[in-house]
């Protein structure tokens, strides 16, 4: 690491095509790398940096509220779609929001718990209040706040808080990807994603896999899992944050929301790799993600399709 905080490690592939072939909705083929994902920056450096810290100031906050609540006895409702949340989930994006409102009046927000405020900003943050609610419930302690910062449609950083890891996960464009907390050293240090080549040496990691597999989307997921090294099921921001450290190669997921994606999207993107949807564009609201360390994306995306190599 270098005396401003920058990685002094060498970039991972670099974009094939000009960014502006990568734009949300079109096709992507192999286009990644640190240089890459700092292209679409869309504010100067000193900007991003203020908005970071407010975010992982914001993070703290929600990180104590979490943890005021986990394995206590704790009120869990159901939404109308039949999923549950939680009084924690409700205090942490109204806190965020309050903060947001209060800091910068004019920017948007998105959040998971209650809904979008002035939708046409161009500057709008991505609040998960707590990714991982089922987890959180049930007293496992892999869960997160997720919070974006989004400018003109292009995600610009992002932090994933996961308090009882006692670990978080951060990164701007042009910054490089971060991790800080117990696991390793307790200071930021500078993460990246693997550069392994050959799906035979791959691990692949999922969130559930019969949702994969009944969505209908991805006809050779099964397959697929048959000709990796590794594969597990670790869901929600655990797999994204595994792929950025380069502790695997893929994720993969269905029936996400835009504030899932968010964060974990620049997190993966400065670390080196590519995230797009299942028909190869960058989007954070289709619904479906292949996240992976980029040198495999083509290949894990015909398979994932059904076509083998």
């Amino acid at each position: 690491m270098t005396d401003d905080g920058t990685s002094d490690e060498p970039e991972l592939t670099e974009a094939r095509t000009e960014p502006g072939d990568a734009e949300p909705g079109n096709r992507v083929e192999a286009v990644f790398g640190p240089a890459w994902s700092a292209s679409w920056a869309r504010a100067p450096a000193d900007e991003l940096d203020y908005w970071l810290a407010f975010a992982q100031a914001a993070c703290d906050a929600a990180d104590e509220i979490a943890l005021r609540h986990f394995r206590r006895d704790i009120e869990v409702m159901t939404k109308p779609d039949r999923t549950f949340v939680t009084a924690a989930d409700q205090a942490i994006e109204r806190l965020i929001r309050e903060r947001i409102g209060a800091a910068f009046p004019d920017h948007g927000l998105v959040g998971e718990e209650y809904g979008t405020e002035s939708a046409g900003a161009p500057i709008r943050w991505y609040i998960d209040p707590i990714d991982g609610t089922y987890n959180f419930i049930r007293g496992v302690p892999l869960f997160g706040t997720l919070l974006a910062l989004e400018i003109d449609g292009q995600v610009q950083l992002g932090v994933v808080s996961a308090p009882a890891l006692r670990e978080r996960w951060y990164a701007r464009r042009g910054g490089g990807a971060w991790a800080v907390g117990a696991a390793g050293i307790e200071g930021p240090r500078a993460i990246h994603v693997s550069r392994i080549d050959a799906l035979d040496n791959a691990q692949v990691l999922y969130g559930s896999g019969h949702e994969i597999e009944t969505s209908g989307l991805a006809p050779g997921f099964r397959e697929l899992l048959g000709a990796v090294w590794r594969e597990r099921g670790f869901g929600d921001f655990w797999g994204y944050a595994l792929l950025a450290e380069g502790a695997a190669e893929a994720m993969v997921e269905v029936d996400l929301s835009s504030w899932d994606m968010a964060a974990p999207l620049v997190l993966v993107e400065e670390a080196g790799g590519l995230v797009t949807d299942f028909a190869g564009r960058r989007l954070i609201d289709s619904g479906t993600v292949l996240a992976s360390n980029g040198l495999l994306h083509d290949e894990l995306l015909g398979r994932l399709g059904g076509r083998s190599s």
